[in-house]
């Protein structure tokens, strides 16, 4: 997830297939072999990636279904209530604009460059089809993520470039920016291969990062501040966008989880106990630096929220991250001090939109209602 991404825009999937070492045959079989399910796997298969059926790995289809059954499109939520407590004077402390502004700020980008990962290279590594089918919707609704945030800077007339700059400007978001290259730098090498028990626990290690904390971890932070405002009757939009983005990460998330696992269970040798505290310590260290976004986002927090009680609830999501992959826990056992999230999340797409669905947007609020 580095800058990196730019000179890998135009990928030449010739020379991709042509010098994959354990790649799958993307070509078309000289014989008149059909692929069967026994043929399929995680990694380094040989089967036809073209081949979809028989499927093997129906959850990912599920989740891909489930994906397609979530759509929405951020332009359905309306702004107005946001743009006139945005614009008032004493709508908003100044503490809760700078966390909404951070926030913003941190999502903005990340989202995009998740997009960039998924399309430019995990796609590449994971040799099934049906996987690839979830992660082609699972880049379309980081797309839509990056319009959101489009959306409400556009709505509420805020700093283009401030808020899409913030990785690189504001430390503590500089910091997890780094984090993230440093432990995802093998999904972001073009030469890099999968084939060899090296190369497939650095890739193992490398989804470890990107999907239970960059995706699993670093953005529940997020949630929880937008969502805590919006318990509130504050910035109700765009609470609610994050409702919509929230139910569409933790499908991410344990579609993330489900490829790990397999890739655990086809390749048992990758996950030796120095692998495990290799996780564990990354763990451990994202949930610090994510603590340190916290206490720089809400210096003094505000009614319901503050530094501390988003620490405690990184470390229990933490825990819950490491059992869900079979690690040991990194904190001592703790409560979840936002019980609320569970009920984000259960959010139903039949909502009716009618009166609140936006024709068109504009800067400041010149928007056009039905």
């Amino acid at each position: 997830m580095s800058g990196s991404m730019g000179e890998r825009a135009m990928l030449d999937w010739s020379d991709s297939v042509r010098n994959a070492p354990v790649a799958a045959n993307t070509g078309v079989a000289p014989a008149p072999a059909r692929v069967t399910i026994d043929e399929k796997a995680m990694i380094n298969c040989r089967a036809d990636v073209n081949q979809l059926l028989p499927l093997k790995y129906r959850w990912a289809w599920e989740k891909y279904l489930a994906g397609c059954n979530n759509h929405w499109m951020p332009t359905e939520v309306s702004m107005q209530a946001d743009i006139a407590l945005w614009k008032s004077r004493d709508g908003l402390t100044a503490d809760e604009r700078q966390a909404i502004k951070r926030n913003l700020g941190f999502f903005a980008a990340s989202e995009s460059l998740v997009a960039n990962n998924i399309v430019l290279a995990i796609y590449r590594h994971l040799t099934n089809p049906e996987c690839r089918q979830y992660l082609l919707r699972q880049a379309f609704e980081e797309a839509v993520h990056t319009h959101t945030f489009q959306y409400i800077v556009e709505s509420l007339g805020l700093d283009e470039g401030e808020l899409f700059n913030m990785y690189r400007e504001v430390p503590s978001i500089s910091r997890k920016a780094e984090w993230a290259i440093e432990h995802t730098r093998h999904l972001d090498n073009p030469d890099f291969k999968t084939g060899t028990v090296e190369a497939d626990r650095a890739f193992l290690k490398d989804l470890i990062a990107f999907y239970v904390i960059f995706e699993g971890m670093w953005f529940y932070t997020g949630f929880a501040q937008i969502l805590s405002l919006g318990r509130r009757n504050k910035m109700v939009g765009i609470a609610e966008q994050y409702q919509y983005i929230l139910r569409d990460e933790s499908i991410h998330l344990n579609f993330g989880i489900d490829v790990i696992n397999q890739i655990k269970l086809e390749n048992p040798e990758l996950w030796s106990a120095a692998f495990q505290e290799d996780a564990r310590e990354m763990v451990r260290r994202a949930a610090e630096l994510e603590a340190d976004y916290a206490r720089d986002t809400m210096p003094r927090g505000f009614l319901g929220l503050n530094a501390g009680v988003c620490e405690q609830y990184m470390h229990f999501i933490a825990n819950r991250r490491c059992a869900q992959i079979g690690l040991k826990p990194v904190f001592p056992e703790t409560e979840n001090p936002f019980p609320w999230m569970s009920e984000a999340m259960d959010l139903k797409k039949e909502k009716n939109f009618f009166e609140t669905r936006v024709i068109e947007y504009q800067s400041g609020g010149a928007l056009a209602w039905e």
